[in-house]
């Protein structure tokens, strides 16, 4: 499936600020996700759905510069996509080749058109540059076998600190690796792209959760209001229900220095996706979830055993939930949607299927 990324943007982080010139525009891709050009840097040339954000935005909250960019892609509209969702993968442990085997293995029977991967990409504090060698022993070299785009976003140990998320200038490290990487695609620390007949909408919800996200909160919502898709998936680190030690938003764990709260996350969410996207994926609990509640009518799965299974204590009533690590595969067709969550030895443990 070939995805054209249209335009990415940096802004100045809040603590460390990232280069004041825009990076290049990741390269165009084909089909099999590997370069076929290059844009040139920054430019503004008028293709359809380029919507820039501006570098120049400043946060409202307490007129501190916005860490957070904005991106647009532009993709055809085929009736049907299918994709593998699977978050906090960077351990570059058994596990994660494990469960990166059995992705690559189910992509030689299924129809697997790109990865979406769900933040702390790498584990225990993100990255130094965009040549720190963590991206070849945690990403490429673990999923060589799958040629496809992985489309990733940030969490809370991408942005530093053991897993803290205080380093608000890692994060970019992050998006400017997409220039590098064949298949590694993030071409902002929040953005949107088009694949198939659905709009997803990566966010950054470390930034959510340190309050600092207003301007993503306004990008964003026009995005979800403004888009026709027939389908909407809102793509973020961390849960708004999860029966894994992190727990709900609003009733995070772990989260001893103010300004963090996982209420923001929770405020963010109702006011940005909840009810007005189909589904919201997300990882930060390293189980996998379908969960019965919903966000006001939007679906709710966590999958965040790439590299490990801890435990599920929440009394959130769930269709289906386990530590064992693996992946979800998700198959959208016409008006239905349907989600595998596989083990990393390519069993499927549970299926379910809602439609619209």
């Amino acid at each position: 499936m070939a995805h054209r990324l249209v335009s990415a943007i940096c802004i100045p982080a809040l603590i460390a600020a990232c280069t004041s010139t825009p990076p290049n525009p990741p390269p165009l891709a084909d089909d099999a996700g590997h370069p076929s050009g290059q844009s040139d840097a920054g430019a503004n040339d008028g293709d359809a759905g380029h919507e820039p954000v501006d570098a120049g935005t400043l946060d409202n909250d307490g007129g501190t510069p916005a860490t957070d960019g904005g991106a647009v892609t532009d993709a055809g509209t085929p009736a049907q996509v299918h994709f593998i969702a699977i978050g906090d993968t960077g351990k570059g442990n058994a596990n994660q080749q494990k469960v990166a085997d059995a992705m690559a293995a189910w992509c030689q029977v299924k129809t697997c058109d790109f990865v979406v991967m769900l933040g702390d990409n790498i584990y225990p504090s993100g990255v130094s540059s965009p040549d720190d060698p963590q991206f070849q022993t945690k990403f490429e070299d673990v999923y060589q076998a799958l040629n496809i785009p992985f489309w990733v976003v940030l969490g809370n140990h991408d942005y530093g600190a053991n897993g803290l998320g205080l380093d608000f200038a890692k994060g970019q490290h992050e998006v400017d690796y997409t220039q590098l990487s064949f298949k590694w695609t993030m071409p902002a620390k929040y953005y949107r792209h088009t694949e198939g007949p659905a709009e997803f909408f990566a966010l950054d919800t470390n930034m959510a959760l340190f309050s600092f996200a207003s301007q993503q909160k306004q990008d964003v919502s026009k995005w979800i209001a403004d888009s026709t898709a027939p389908w909407k998936i809102a793509v973020g680190h961390h849960p708004y229900l999860s029966n894994g030690p992190h727990g709900n938003a609003g009733d995070y764990d772990g989260i001893p220095i103010p300004p963090a709260d996982g209420s923001a996350v929770k405020s963010f969410s109702e006011d940005v996706w909840c009810g007005k996207v189909d589904l919201y994926l997300s990882g930060h609990d390293h189980t996998r979830q379908w969960l019965t509640g919903t966000c006001n009518g939007t679906q709710l799965i966590v999958s965040g055993t790439g590299a490990e299974g801890t435990e599920l204590k929440g009394k959130n009533p769930v269709y289906f939930q386990t530590v064992n690590v693996g992946f979800v595969y998700i198959s959208i067709e016409g008006n239905a949607l349907t989600a595998d969550f596989v083990d990393a030895d390519g069993n499927v443990e549970f299926t379910r299927t809602f439609t619209k």
